[in-house]
């Protein structure tokens, strides 16, 4: 419901049976797990700080959706050491012992984990450092478990991160296969890691800075005007970005970037899109638009009033509230998000009692199931 479009891609690299490990890109908070459990086809068990479940009603989403707190060291001053999920040569005192048993058994059961390498959800405009847990849990599952670990990388790619009823990629990439032999020490650890790290990157848009994904995206669209889908948008996004870090010194490329950028501003000025500028409709095809909108107008209304009272109302304050009610940009969507939860709830509650108390709590919650 909060996205207009959620586009998925790559559902045929999740195995449908056996232990996997799902490990995407984190910049939209808690809107990410919830788009991977909702998508893969699998019950998901997700990795998460334990800081969250300080909060009465995150623990009651956390625990809803089957996550697993996790102990990080810098949210502990420091004393918390990496986890090591499996002996080896390489061991280092466990802070996580619970938590990493508790993900085992949910691989031995050939069920499946979430995990976010990079650790903190963020709003940068490139893939942050990975961890070394996602690329430790593998090994070491597939250690203790003595099967064969599955781990599919993730990639989700939002239009309008903090917007409600936006667009958003979700994409599977290719699977790797972590076998019970596989050494367990810190050079395997990091080839896995840095492993990762390139597939995740095919999947997701990386540039130095939000600058350069705007200028890009504007490229993007003057060389493909035409509607595509969200999976070749970000194709091509994904691939300008790659390309023109390699060329981005050419005195021609820089002149071809200041010209894109002043014309996007201008763009911006004018409160319009390069579709709307390319367009030259005649007063015939405006009159046809205008009176297609009117028609589907006149359908909707109707439907559409009833539940107005109720609906209206949360979707404007969540709207207006949910950006004052955090600092980071990577959870605006998710606070509006629970913020629209919490108020459907409390309406829906006092709508039925009201309704109940005039006239009959069987009307109420018929009412309330249309």
């Amino acid at each position: 419901m909060f996205f207009r479009q959620v586009e998925i891609v790559g559902l045929e690299h999740v195995p449908r049976t056996g232990p996997v490990l799902f490990a995407g890109n984190h910049p939209n908070s808690l809107i990410d797990p919830i788009l991977i459990i909702t998508t893969c086809g699998r019950k998901v068990h997700f990795a998460a700080k334990d800081a969250l479940f300080r909060g009465r009603l995150m623990r009651l989403v956390l625990r809803g959706l089957g996550a697993v707190p996790i102990k990080r060291r810098h949210d502990h001053d420091g004393t918390i050491a990496a986890p090591v999920v499996a002996p080896g040569p390489d061991a280092r005192p466990v802070d996580n012992d619970a938590a990493f048993d508790a993900m085992f058994e949910v691989l031995r059961a050939n069920s499946t984990i979430g995990i976010f390498p990079e650790g903190l959800s963020h709003d940068e405009s490139q893939l942050a450092r990975l961890k070394t847990g996602a690329a430790r849990l593998a090994i070491g599952g597939a250690i203790r478990t003595g099967l064969p670990i599955t781990i599919v990388p993730c990639g989700l790619t939002f239009i309008h991160p903090k917007r409600f009823r936006s667009r958003v990629l979700v994409q599977y990439g290719t699977p790797i296969v972590i076998e019970p032999n596989r050494p367990n020490t810190e050079p395997q650890v990091r080839v896995l890691t840095q492993e990762l790290d390139d597939a995740i990157r095919r999947l997701t848009i990386n540039a130095p800075d939000w600058d350069t994904v705007r200028a890009l995206d504007a490229v993007r669209r003057l060389y493909q005007p035409q509607e595509i889908s969200i999976e070749d948008r970000v194709e091509l996004s994904r691939r300008f970005n790659t390309y023109y870090q390699q060329f981005a010194n050419d005195p021609r490329v820089i002149e071809v970037m200041r010209r894109v950028r002043a014309y996007q501003d201008r763009l911006d000025e004018l409160d319009i899109t390069d579709r709307e500028l390319a367009r030259d409709l005649s007063k015939l095809e405006v009159s046809a638009r205008v009176l297609r909108h009117l028609i589907l107008v006149a359908f909707w209304l109707p439907l559409t009033v009833p539940g107005a009272p109720l609906h209206v109302p949360t979707v404007a304050f969540a709207r207006l509230i949910g950006p004052r009610l955090t600092p980071r940009k990577d959870v605006i969507a998710t606070t509006k998000l629970l913020i629209g939860m919490l108020l459907v709830l409390v309406s829906y509650g006092a709508a039925i009692g009201l309704l109940g108390w005039r006239a009959g709590y069987r009307w109420a919650l018929g009412a309330a199931l249309i």
